[in-house]
This record gives structure tokens, sequence and C-alpha cells, in this order.
């Protein structure tokens, strides 16, 4: 009886199960279709926005601080040189996703701007780097030579030949320090000998020179006092005057020579040397050729010759004394032309950066 009870039992536990796995059925089928139709979830190793690949970000603005939409920024390894590039939004914003652990080049481009870059920007695993405010600056002018005329180069070279002065004081404009520089125009070549015979020092030195003059009684004829002093004055700055325009401006002009000395900077000190004396005889002509300097000895002689008209009749110079001092002022030269070569760059104020020089 009992074996019959725990069998009935059974059949009813077993009828239970069924009539539960029957109403279950739907559900369970439900549930099937819902796995079957939901994909397993990718790797994070798969997506390139996931939360553990580095990111590198970014925004671009101007030095405004008015957002950069559509700036290219490229993110270069600085190992292999493989890079990547993308697009600033219009927010200016820009990521890159799943960066490599290592070190990189971020430089960014964007019309009228001057290009951004910044170097050694490490990368680690997992890593969320944002970098600092881009601050595109407005893109200058450039120029180059062939995109300028050779008078508007020459024009540049010569507004900083002006600023150049020994120790800062006296003018030391007629000395290139750019070997390979723009021939002068004439109106250029007259501009220059007037900025010189115009500068406050000339006028100061030429006030010295009188004055030692005037104390030795040089050129008795013009008498002492006030009267003699202005007289030599006038006389002393005349043949400056006269000196710079015959053979800096008119005759170069003429003769389409440079008035001008080029440093030479470098070489062996007797070659630097023989180069600097031979300048007193030897000029680079307008067409970048070295040619005899007859600028410089008939602008001595046409000076010389014009200083016979208001120098005392007592001292005034026969033929034979002034071609004397023609020659005693083609050795001072010489030696004016070494103190250039070799020392008064090192006491000018306003010299440009050094550039590299060639022969001439």
């Amino acid at each position: 009886m009992k074996r019959c009870a725990n069998s009935r039992s059974n059949r009813a536990t077993q009828a239970t199960l069924l009539g539960a796995l029957l109403l279950l059925a739907p559900w369970s089928k439900r549930l099937l279709a819902q796995q079957q139709l939901t994909p397993a979830p990718a790797s994070t190793s798969e997506l390139p926005d996931a939360p553990s690949a580095s990111v590198l970000s970014g925004t671009v603005t101007d030095t405004d601080e008015a957002t950069v939409s559509g700036a290219q920024i490229t993110l270069e390894e600085t190992t292999s040189h493989a890079s990547r590039t993308t697009q600033s939004d219009g927010t200016g914003a820009f990521a890159f996703y799943g960066v490599s652990p290592g070190k990189y080049i971020v430089k960014i481009t964007a019309p009228g701007f001057a290009s951004w870059k910044v170097e050694d920007v490490s990368m680690h695993a997992g890593e969320n780097l944002v970098l600092p405010q881009i601050l595109l600056g407005v893109e200058s002018i450039t120029s180059t030579v062939d995109a300028i005329t050779q008078e508007d180069l020459a024009e540049q070279q010569i507004s900083a030949e002006v600023k150049q002065r020994i120790i800062g004081v006296l003018p030391n404009f007629y000395v290139s320090y750019v070997p390979n520089a723009a021939p002068l125009t004439r109106k250029q070549k007259f501009k220059l000998a007037i900025k010189v015979t115009i500068d406050p020092v000339t006028f100061l030195t030429t006030g010295v020179t009188a004055s030692i003059e005037q104390a030795q009684n040089d050129f008795s004829g013009y008498g002492d006092g006030f009267e003699g002093y202005a007289k030599r004055y006038g006389a002393t700055y005349g043949t400056r005057v006269a000196s710079t325009f015959f053979g800096a401006a008119l005759l170069p002009s003429l003769l389409h020579q440079d008035p001008r000395y080029f440093y030479r900077g470098k070489g062996r000190i007797v070659t630097r040397a023989l180069y600097a004396i031979s300048t007193v005889v030897i000029c680079k002509g307008d067409n970048g050729h070295w040619q005899p300097n007859y600028s410089n000895v008939l602008g001595n002689l046409a000076a010389g010759g014009l200083s016979s008209l208001y120098y005392p009749d007592s001292d005034r110079h026969d033929a034979q004394v002034t071609v004397d001092n023609i020659l005693i002022g083609v050795g001072t030269g010489a030696i004016g032309t070494l103190f250039q070569e070799f020392l008064l760059k090192h006491l000018t104020h306003g010299v440009p950066p050094s550039t590299p020089t060639t022969s001439p």
C-alpha cells in the first residue's frame, strides 16, 4: 500500500512539473528568441573610444579665445613618424582615440593663422590627456627675395644699416654685414649720403675738428674768435659733405658702384687683412662684380678741388699736394677698413644677426 501511495505521489509530482513546464514554455521560447537576437558584447580592445583606451584631446582658439573650427590637427609618433589627422569641430574641439603609449608631436594648421606645434607629448596606457589651450596667432605676411623687388630688399637692408653706431654713438652706416646685399638704387645712395651728413653726430664731430683747428691756428687766414671758428666749421663740414656726396652718391650712381664696405668676418687673418685693404681701391659694382674703386679715388679728388674755392689762399694746395693728399687718403682709408674688419663690429650697436658669409 505504501508503494502505491508513493507511486501516485510521484505521478502527481511529475504531472505538476509537466504542467508548469507547459505554462512556462511560451516564456522560455520568448527568452530564447531574445538571447538569439542580442549579439554578444564586443571586447573593449575593439572599441576605439573604450574607457580603458588612451585619448588625446584639446580645443583650438585664436588669440582672442574665439574657437577655430576646421583646423587640421596632425598627431605624429616621433619614432616611427606614423601620423593621424583630424579636424576641430564647430566648438574648436578635437580628439584622438585609442592612442598607443609613446611620444608624439602635435601640429595644428588653419587658414589665416600661423601654424602651431608642440613636441614631446608623452602618452601612457589608459590616459586621458587634454592639451593646454591652443592659441593660434594671425599669420604674418612673409616675403621671399623672389616675391619682392631688389629695391625693396635694399631698402630693408639700409634701414638696418642706419641703426649701426659705434659704441652706440658714432654712425657706421656704410658697412654691410650682409655679404650678398642687394645693390642700392641711385635714390638710395643719395638717401644714405643725406642720412650721414645731417646726423647730429656729424655736426658734433665737425665742431670738435673745427675747435682743434682753431686751437692749433690751422688755416690762419680764417682769423680768430667766433668768426674764425665759424669759417673753420663751415669749411670742415663742406669738405665732409662734398666727399660724401661725390664719393658715396654721385659717382657711385654714375659708375654703378656700391659705396659700402662689405664685412668678410671669416677666413685667415692675412686673407681678411688683404681683403680689407684692397677695398680702398676696388669695390663691388651694382652687378655684383668687383671692379676698380673709381668712385672713392675720384670722389676725394673732386672734394679736394672743390675745397680750393673756400679755403684761404695761403692754404690752397697745388696739384702735387692734392695728389699727395689723395695717396694719404688711400692710406688712412686702408687703416679704417682694417678697423672695420677686425674691431668695429664688436663695438657697433645695431649689427644684424650673423648670417653665413661667402668669399667675395
